[in-house]
């Protein structure tokens, strides 16, 4: 995992003391946690203390309306002993749940600078979950952020969103990676399902769009894997389409080599790691024009999008190659990625 992750970066460099703050982690499953977890393993193979201050070891509630994702709810008293026992050099805020929220006010506190991360769309998350105005979440935000030092986040069209919605701190890029040593192409194989297959992967939620997928008319079998609060009522409407559950690792690997097209039906979602490890497997990707895949699907041999998402699929069927897929999805490492990271974090003091 050493070689795959972190000796693209191995030049000589001082360890630095990297505090993560994060609300998502470890047993989610998402690409914040993974996007975190494989710059933190990054970071540690270059020589660098890393702590993360994430839900282990605090008491953790259930989101009421998403069950699988669990809040925690730490003492103040226990964060800033974390905190002031590490001594970081640098801290970054990637969440502004509970745990952001109080290392944040540390930093405040003592008049530390910091980064923050724009990972989730949390205000169109709660508009189409539980019908909260955008409005009201993004003044919250706005607050949370524009303490920072700076932000990260993985796409210019997420940039553009963000000023124009009054974020005010130097806005950085911080884009993904692939795992190549995992997700690469293979010979596609007779299975068991008719083809063309059509495969999405990600949360089974009612924000992630899947049900504009399912209910499509399009030759083949469709194929979702991921898990969520929506699976169990969309598997009844959609009896014809293959649910599989979450996969990780080399099963969600032969996942992307069995399937002829990727699907990512989401219009909330900032980026879509999903996407880029559809395309290092040599999947061309059907989407909406929208933040996330209008920064990847640059050209037709990417795939299509469309905001008719069936007229997507058919276009992307047409003009995808795989070759070209693979090529760029080889672009997008964790190496590359960890050292954006790096460029982008400031000294706690000035």
């Amino acid at each position: 995992m050493t070689s795959a992750l972190g000796s693209e970066l191995r030049t000589p460099h001082s360890a630095l003391r990297i505090l993560i703050a994060t609300d998502a982690w470890h047993p989610q499953v998402n690409g914040v946690v993974r996007t975190l977890d494989t710059t933190t393993r990054t970071l540690r193979n270059l020589g660098h203390d890393v702590c993360v201050v994430s839900p282990d070891g605090f008491a953790q509630l259930p989101v009421p309306f998403y069950p699988e994702i669990r809040v925690s709810w730490p003492w103040p008293h226990r964060i800033d002993a974390v905190v002031r026992r590490f001594r970081p050099q640098h801290v970054h805020i990637a969440t502004e749940g509970p745990i952001g929220q109080m290392v944040r006010r540390y930093c405040r506190h003592r008049g530390w600078r910091f980064t923050t991360s724009y990972h989730t769309k949390f205000p169109e998350y709660l508009r189409a979950l539980v019908g909260v105005p955008e409005r009201w979440a993004y003044r919250v935000l706005r607050w949370f952020h524009n303490g920072a030092a700076a932000v990260m986040v993985a796409t210019p069209s997420l940039e553009a969103d963000l000023q124009s919605r009054d974020f005010t701190p130097p806005i950085r890029r911080w884009s993904r990676g692939v795992d190549l040593s995992l997700f690469q192409p293979k010979a596609r194989e007779a299975g068991p399902y008719p083809r063309p297959v059509l495969l999405s992967v990600g949360r089974v939620s009612a924000e992630k769009g899947l049900e504009d997928f399912l209910k499509l008319n399009t030759p083949g079998t469709k194929v979702i894997v991921g898990d969520g609060p929506a699976k169990a009522e969309l598997e009844k409407r959609y009896p014809d389409a293959v649910f599989l559950g979450y996969r990780k690792g080399q099963a969600l690997a032969d996942c992307y080599a069995a399937a002829d097209l990727f699907v990512f039906p989401s219009k909330t979602d900032t980026f879509g790691l999903v996407m880029i490890e559809a395309l290092a497997c040599g999947l061309p990707v059907a989407a909406y024009p929208v933040t996330g895949p209008i920064d990847i699907i640059t050209r037709p041999e990417l795939g299509a999008l469309n905001e008719d998402l069936g007229r997507a699929i058919e276009q992307a069927t047409t003009t995808g190659d795989p070759a070209v897929c693979v090529a760029e999805g080889r672009t997008y490492t964790w190496a590359n990625c960890t050292a954006q990271f790096l460029a982008n974090l400031v000294p706690v003091r000035a």
